[in-house]
């Protein structure tokens, strides 16, 4: 049988078509640490350790989904999202780092608070509201989303961790229900923010494989989801309350604005980690 070390070398020369070093580097380590339940550390100090035949036929059978350009984390199942390891599948948006920087700048603003109200807005994957639920302790949470699977995997999530977050499936563009006006402290929302221009720009594995349903927005409509969410915040969040947006950088200015137009009493662009102008944060 194949050491850890002699797999990982197979893993990163096959799948090198789909994903150029170093990401095969990458993406082989994250394989290894998913099958074999080691750390980083722990498979670099086992290298000589051989696989067992059931684990060797797990890895080729990922190779040949990664050979696809199918993105690892569906291949696994997994995507690591501020300290939780959510199930992810087609149905749902892969969890980005940038979303994790969305989640601190509320946890910066709001831990310790007590008895906080809180809706995710077009939450996928449930990474927002989880992540904010692991972290708030008595807040109550709820996470909208339009799309029935989306919310499948999401509830999933939910019960892995024992995290009681309340799910609305319901459309963003019809009232909301099941939520009191003027009861929110905080609403976040990630919602469809890419270009349909952009397109040609995005990568293989993510044209083909993650819900366009939760990407895109039309080119003519950029703004749609913030208009009507800056509009429900309004009925929806007490004075006072927070609303936080994750966006395409090229629209912060147009956000902040809109939201100063729709009666926030501020609004302003936060930058990601790279200087990217990424989140905008307004309070009602």
């Amino acid at each position: 049988m194949a050491t850890i070390q002699e797999m990982q070398q197979y893993i990163r020369q096959n799948i090198q078509e789909a994903f150029p070093e170093p990401e095969a580097g990458a993406v082989a380590q994250l394989v290894l640490e998913h099958v074999l339940g080691q750390s980083r550390v722990q498979l670099r100090l086992n290298g000589q350790e051989t696989v067992s035949e059931e684990q060797a036929a797990y890895i080729y059978a990922a190779v040949a989904r990664l050979q696809q350009q199918e993105p690892v984390q569906y291949v696994l199942g997994v995507a690591h999202f501020y300290g939780l390891d959510l199930q992810v599948d087609e149905r749902v948006l892969i969890p980005r780092p940038e979303t994790e920087e969305l989640v601190d700048l509320v946890l910066k603003e709001h831990k310790g608070r007590q008895g906080l109200q809180v809706l995710d807005i077009c939450t996928g994957s449930g990474c927002i509201p989880l992540a904010l639920a692991a972290n708030l302790p008595g807040a109550a949470i709820y996470g909208l989303e339009v799309s029935e699977g989306a919310l499948e995997v999401a509830r999933a999530n939910a019960a892995l961790y024992k995290l009681p977050v309340t799910w609305l499936l319901q459309d963003i563009f019809a009232p909301v229900q099941g939520v009191a006006a003027g009861s929110l402290d905080v609403i976040t929302s990630n919602p469809p923010y890419v270009l349909e221009a952009e397109k040609q720009q995005m990568r293989p594995n993510v044209l083909q494989y993650e819900p366009h349903l939760a990407l895109f927005v039309p080119d003519t409509d950029a703004l749609k989801y913030y208009i009507r969410i800056a509009a429900v915040a309004q009925e929806l969040l007490k004075k006072g309350g927070n609303l936080y947006f994750e966006i395409n950088e090229r629209y912060g200015k147009q956000v902040q604005e809109l939201l100063l137009q729709a009666g926030f009493a501020a609004a302003a662009v936060v930058p990601d980690l790279f200087g990217k102008d990424r989140m905008v944060r307004a309070v009602k």
